[in-house]
């Protein structure tokens, strides 16, 4: 597959079709992912691939709590756990406890225990180089040395002719993920991954154009054109 249309068409994708995906399958795109970059070349991340029941039903409960969290913030019009009172997220906009009780009918999170290729990603804080730790708002810097890994995950999958998401809600529950899966304590949970040969493939995602979001010399500078 050409690189235009692997980049162009590796969506979220939580439909798939009822069959298996090989290991050896799996080790390729993990072989492939990890030629990702990171700081220092630290390569921090850790990943486990959940095949036992239990483990994954276990997770299933987690996650619907926390889509369900997550949920809340979107039905009161806003995004979840967003930092946005002086840049950054100084308590829950909704009440957390109540939303967690709630269920919404979603069917990737409902049987997120049945997907074919089960994925959590975890990295070792101490590999972290958070350049942006002390700055007067909400950390971001240490995410660029484990997401690109994690997309590249996510773009093997999708050369090959398999399709994922990967989401971090499940990240509300890390003490949890922590305990059921031994994680030790240098490290932090980073995502789930979820692969599958998918139902469905977009044939072209829909993103804003360059001009919406790249200026010339300032922020508010002309838009950049070719």
């Amino acid at each position: 597959m050409q690189f235009d249309e692997v980049v162009t068409t590796t969506g979220a994708i939580r439909d798939f079709e009822d069959r298996a995906v090989p290991d050896s399958l799996v080790y390729e795109l993990l072989d492939l992912a990890r030629f990702a970059p990171s700081g220092g070349n630290r390569q921090g991340w850790r990943v486990v691939v959940v095949k036992d029941g239990e483990i994954r039903r276990r997770l299933r409960d987690l996650y619907v709590e926390a889509w369900a969290e997550y949920m809340a913030h979107v039905q009161a019009g806003l995004v979840p756990f967003a930092p946005i009172d002086g840049r950054r997220w100084t308590g829950p906009a909704v009440d957390l406890e109540e939303a967690a009780k709630r269920r919404y009918e979603y069917p990737f999170s409902d049987h997120l225990d049945t997907v074919p290729v089960m994925l959590a990603v975890f990295v070792r804080l101490g590999s972290l180089a958070v350049l942006d730790n002390g700055l007067d708002r909400q950390s971001i810097v240490g995410g660029g040395s484990i997401y690109p890994f994690v997309h590249n995950i996510m773009l093997a999958a999708r050369s090959r002719g398999l399709g994922g998401v990967m989401t971090t809600a499940i990240c509300r529950r890390e003490p949890q993920v922590a305990a059921l899966m031994g994680m030790p304590e240098e490290y932090a949970l980073a995502s789930l991954v979820a692969l599958g040969w998918p139902r469905r493939i977009p044939s072209r995602l829909r993103r804003d154009p360059v001009e919406a979001f790249a200026t010339l010399d300032t922020f508010d500078g002309e838009a950049f054109r070719a």
